[in-house]
């Protein structure tokens, strides 16, 4: 039960972690570095591969912005 506990606070973690830097920066190289930071930190609280992780937020804080730019 413990471990099914610790799996949702992660979840928890990294969404808020993904909602708070992500969508952000003023321009391409801004979005991608505050994407690749939401994914990175998304993925150490997950336990799973952090190159993985910074690349999908990455893919997608810049798709998110280029689909909703006066959101970012």
């Amino acid at each position: 039960m413990q471990r099914h506990t610790t799996t949702r606070f992660h979840l928890a973690l990294c969404l808020g972690a993904a909602a708070a830097l992500s969508a952000c920066g003023d321009n391409l190289g801004e979005q991608a570095a505050y994407g690749a930071g939401a994914g990175a930190v998304s993925a150490v609280a997950l336990d799973v591969n952090v190159l993985t992780g910074a690349a999908v937020g990455v893919a997608t804080n810049i798709a998110y912005c280029s689909t909703y730019p006066s959101r970012c």
